[in-house]
């Protein structure tokens, strides 16, 4: 069996030993933000958007190991735990999964087959269902169940409760769950109808049908809020006549005596037992997709906001510097669009800083640079002498030290990749990491102050 940091690795295509960095890291208490900018030499530059993956896959994945113990340990308890099923168990991969397996031994309200159960009915439940080829005619084999004081008045009322038995055990099966869950999310519509006669703005959606797999996130939000406040029936919609096939496969023998006490008893589970808790995994599995989908629209939508051109018309030139990583640079114009990035090195020595010096002094020239921005973060003071120095060959260039904290934090990505459009692919193309971009946020061209966004800062 793989392990989490296998399973991982796998996923997102990076060495194991990085992923198992990355987990230990994490355990420590090290953010993602920290992680991707102090800590690349651990994980080969895994990109910000990468790490958070891991992170949330982690957490699931470790919850689901948990949950497996959880189960199993509690069907140990009941002495009813076998190699096969621990094998099933373990290889679930999905909690519903897990959650199917152990729902046969999950202790249950008081149900009508639990009612069955203590009039003492299971055994005839049981030859029912197995329908061996001597098995006797579902009427014949019930007279011996018959049991007033128990309160069997009758036949019927045996095979009744032998029914119920059966139906709660097709309910329970995790064959058979997986599959109609699996036919449902494929083959089922969800539909909205209203529920009051006033106009309301949710009257799109007064006779709304729609199949699963081609259900918009907003649809599903707005059908969601409409039922919350009253205005909507909603319902998922499965053919009958398409599922109930697959059921049966599953469970009857043809040829038995008990082939059509069987085939009733598919179709009370199905109508009674496994399509009303199916359908409240699709509702649920869908909101939890929408509400994915609107928080990616969401960032989406907020990309060109949340970084405007930083000086109208002006070419800004931002520093991030830099000791171990170097000083990144990233030069862009009035409209936010990145028109160049390099790494240079002036804290390494003499030399180093004469050739930073030469670099930059080159990028200005090249794109007219009229600003520039030095973060206030490691290494600031070196980068503003070296800056200062180099501003005696550029006459009207400015310069300013920028609060960067808030950038940092917040991670890399959101500064740069959901706020100067293509940049931040375009830099990853080059193989330069982002950091230098999230120092530039806006500049006074008339007073040359630069104003950079407060971020949430963490604690």
């Amino acid at each position: 069996m793989q392990s989490i940091a296998q399973i991982l690795a796998s996923e997102l295509g990076q060495p194991v030993q990085y992923v198992e960095n990355v987990i230990a890291l994490l355990d420590e208490g090290s953010t993602i933000p920290f992680i991707a900018r102090y800590r690349k030499e651990q994980h080969g530059s895994m990109d910000d958007t990468i790490l958070r993956k891991l992170e949330d896959r982690l957490q699931y994945l470790r919850n689901l190991d948990k949950r497996r113990q959880e189960v199993k340990s509690a069907i140990e308890g009941q002495g009813k735990l076998t190699e096969a099923l621990t094998a099933a168990i373990d290889s679930a991969a999905t909690l519903a999964e897990v959650e199917d397996l152990y729902r046969p031994y999950k202790q249950k309200r008081r149900t009508r087959a639990t009612v069955a159960r203590e009039k003492g009915l299971e055994p005839l439940a049981q030859l029912l269902l197995a329908q061996e080829k001597d098995c006797p005619a579902p009427e014949a084999a019930a007279q011996a169940y018959i049991d007033p004081e128990k309160g069997v008045e009758t036949a019927a009322d045996a095979l009744q409760g032998a029914n119920d038995i059966i139906a709660e055990i097709i309910s329970d099966d995790a064959d058979i769950r997986k599959a109609l869950r699996g036919l449902l999310m494929r083959q089922g519509r969800l539909r909205s109808l209203a529920a009051t006669d006033e106009d309301s703005v949710y009257r799109l959606y007064y006779d709304f049908e729609q199949a699963i797999p081609k259900l918009a996130g907003h649809q599903i939000l707005a059908v969601n809020r409409g039922e919350k406040e009253g205005l909507l029936s909603v319902t998922v919609l499965l053919d009958r006549e398409a599922a109930l096939p697959a059921l049966r496969r599953a469970v009857v023998k043809p040829g038995s005596a008990a082939m059509e006490f069987i085939k009733a008893a598919c179709e009370d589970a199905y109508d009674r037992l496994i399509y009303p808790s199916l359908e409240r995994e699709a509702r649920s599995a869908l909101t939890d997709s929408a509400n994915e989908g609107a928080i990616g629209q969401f960032a989406l939508n907020l990309k060109p906001l949340l970084l405007q051109p930083p000086v109208k018309g002006h070419v800004t030139m931002g520093l991030d510097p830099g000791y171990a990583h170097g000083c990144k640079v990233a030069v862009i114009d009035g409209t936010g669009k990145v028109l160049d990035t390099t790494v240079v090195y002036p804290t390494y020595g003499e030399r180093q800083k004469r050739e930073a010096i030469a670099k930059l002094t080159a990028l200005c020239k090249k794109h007219g640079v009229a600003h520039i921005a030095i973060g206030n973060g490691t290494a600031s003071r070196e980068t503003e002498q070296m800056t200062v120095e180099m501003l005696r060959g550029l006459p009207g260039v400015s310069y300013m030290i920028v609060n960067e904290a808030g950038a940092k934090l917040e991670g890399i990505g959101i500064a740069v990749e959901k706020g100067f459009q293509q940049g931040g692919e375009l830099i990853r193309s080059k193989g330069i990491q982002l950091e230098s971009l999230a120092i530039v946020e806006s500049m006074n061209s008339e007073t040359g102050e630069i104003v950079f966004r407060d971020q949430p800062q963490q604690s």
